[in-house]
């Protein structure tokens, strides 16, 4: 069996002493939110970087359910850390630029107070005395580490699964103490699946014989076989059926031989051994129970309304972001979360459903790193108002697209001008099929403080948000149930129509959504291009939006500036203005017989 196929998300964890770990004691009893107390809280964490003067360049980190303090190594003489692909100079979360903290959480195992920490009232460790723990506990107790850092408000939270939980609960109860929010891989709440193998999980410790009531610390045997097929489960729940498929389909008959008693006839069974033995050797029984218990716990809204209502306050910018194979937290979870935040139609969003092969641990390992790192990279970097220009930006920055449908040699599209002339700049706009932003650049240029767009393709997604503009990634023809009624002044589509499928629900939803709404498209009935089927025989054919064969072209829509005023008349869609332009000689209005002359249409229209 080749050796990366025991690669993991936990393959450079160790057991090891987390050499720059401090830590700070909150003296006092601590009120936690399911109604029990602790008599004080000691919180392990590490930092990296340098706090600015301003102490405005923080970034806070929350870690997963089996993470820790050690989100990156501080040098190449340090453990390696489980997060050190994002996390460290020149990096997408850069600690040249930010000051890093990441806290071991509340009931954790590695330095914070925990079930393995010493009760004072007792001089004994809390086991299963140590109260239930929520997510908005561990939230609280960053917010006291971040006090005591000296930190007023956090520039960005950033985490995935667990870790995406607490970044929603900084959101829901400290918004005003964080300008930028990252989730990643996560949700407003279990799915009743996902909280199935959490159970399952739970009882497997519960009844293994060395559980001894949770007060095993000083026994020579613990629950390790419990708690090693807690993990192996959560180990399944991290992979997709593709990422298993590749991993162990080609020898599946081939077992590694690990040191372990767990079956190892197949070679997934000696992997999730191997994973379980080695997750004993760091992990604490009783902190796998209260971790997973406020996970479980965890619930923000269970509906549009509810979760409207907890994210109603606040202007955070907020970056979301899921994974197409990830079946245990859901890009329907994450898209349930982003449909409510720009419903309270207050805060900028960006969202991005990265393609994948790796399941739900996708967030910590290579695979995917160049779409959600560079997210993540532009992101904090839009959040200080700048453009990031490093590689892990503009790695998967998407082309430009062409200037019209005769003249792709031209830097820009011209066609963008002409419309923004059409807007007032106090105008709020979304832009559908934004591409790469160069409109929503124009539009900033021109001073629109709401702008926002809509794209399918994941690489525009991530060069829009590098260049600080918030984004969602969708196809148009599924509607745009995210917005409201009227939430923006204008909505454009700008030379899209051409390619999309469902015409008219595109047009119901941009009418619902704008008050007014701009459309551009190619004319087909353009002069040249009917003499290119009447004096050819062939399919119309040019550069720029023409550019494809019949048999490979996205345009799907050949329709004529006759046959869209002909669509509004039907529909009752109100035509405010109509501009024909001859984009091959030098853009000019075209005013005889446009359907013949003109190859671009601009209409302005409204219900």
């Amino acid at each position: 069996m080749a050796e990366d196929v025991f690669n993991s998300s936990d393959g450079s964890r160790t057991a090891g002493p987390l050499r720059h770990a401090r830590s700070v004691t909150f003296p006092g009893v601590v009120k936690l939110s399911g109604g029990g107390t602790l008599p004080e809280v000691t919180v392990a964490y590490e930092t990296y970087g340098k706090l600015s003067d301003g102490a405005d360049n923080a970034v806070l980190i929350c870690h997963a359910l089996s993470g820790d303090s050690h989100v990156a190594a501080h040098g190449p003489d340090d453990a390696p850390g489980w997060w050190d692909i994002m996390i460290g100079p020149g990096k997408p979360i850069d600690t040249d630029r930010y000051f890093v903290i990441c806290p071991n959480v509340l009931g954790g195992c590695r330095g914070t107070t925990g079930p393995g920490s010493i009760n004072p009232a007792t001089g004994e460790p809390y086991g299963r005395t140590f109260p239930t723990i929520t997510i908005e506990d561990m939230v609280e107790v960053q917010r006291m580490l971040a006090d005591h850092l000296g930190i007023d408000k956090l520039l960005g939270v950033v985490g995935g699964s667990m870790g995406g939980h607490q970044v929603l609960a900084w959101g829901a109860r400290y918004p005003e103490r964080v300008r930028g929010l990252v989730a990643i891989a996560t949700s407003p709440r279990l799915s009743t699946q996902a909280l199935a193998f959490d159970v399952v999980g739970r009882n497997a410790i519960l009844h293994d014989p060395n559980f001894g009531g949770g007060q095993y610390y000083d026994r020579a045997n613990k629950p390790d076989v419990g708690l090693a097929i807690a993990r192996m489960i959560g180990h399944i729940t991290y992979l997709s059926s593709q990422a298993m498929s590749q991993k162990f389909d080609g020898n599946r008959m081939a077992p590694r031989d690990v040191a372990t008693t767990f079956e190892k006839r197949f070679s997934v069974g000696s992997y999730l051994g191997y994973q379980g033995a080695k997750f004993v050797e760091r992990f604490d029984a009783n902190s796998y129970i209260a971790l997973s218990t406020a996970m479980d716990l965890f619930d923000v809204g269970g509906t549009k309304e509810e979760l409207i209502e907890t994210f109603r306050d606040g202007d955070n910018a907020w970056l979301v972001m899921s994974f197409t194979s990830d079946w245990l937290f859901s890009p329907q979870d994450s898209r349930a979360l982003v449909d409510a935040l720009i419903a309270t139609n207050n805060k900028p969003v960006s969202y991005c459903n990265v393609t994948s092969d790796c399941g739900h641990d996708a967030f910590l390992l290579e695979d995917d790193l160049p779409v959600y790192g560079a997210l993540t990279c532009g992101f904090l970097a839009g959040l200080q108002g700048e453009i990031c220009e490093r590689p892990c930006c503009t790695a998967t920055e998407a082309e430009v697209s062409p200037t019209s449908i005769f003249h792709p040699e031209h830097p820009h599209r011209l066609d963008y001008r002409r419309i923004a002339s059409l807007l007032r700049t106090d105008d709020s706009v979304l832009d559908l099929g934004c591409g790469s932003g160069e409109f929503l650049n124009i539009l900033r240029g021109r001073g629109h403080q709401e702008i926002a767009g809509v794209e399918i393709s994941e690489r525009a997604i991530v060069t829009c948000v590098r260049q600080g503009f918030p984004a969602i990634h969708t196809d148009l023809n599924k509607g745009l149930k995210s917005f409201l009624d009227g939430q923006f002044d204008v909505v454009v589509l700008s030379q899209t129509l051409q390619a999309v499928r469902d015409v008219e629900g595109v047009f119901d939803e941009m009418l619902r959504v704008g008050r007014k709404c701009i459309v551009s498209f190619p004319n087909f009935a353009y002069h040249k291009l009917r003499r290119m089927m009447t004096d050819e025989g062939r399919a119309p054919r040019a550069a720029g939006l023409l550019r494809y064969e019949w048999y490979n072209t996205p345009n799907i829509r050949v329709l004529s500036i006759l046959d869209f005023e002909a669509f509004c008349a039907e529909r009752g869609i109100r035509i405010h203005r109509r501009i024909t332009l001859d984009t091959e000689n030098d853009w000019q209005d075209v005013e005889d017989d446009p359907n013949a002359n003109a190859d671009l249409a601009i209409f302005v229209i409204s219900r």
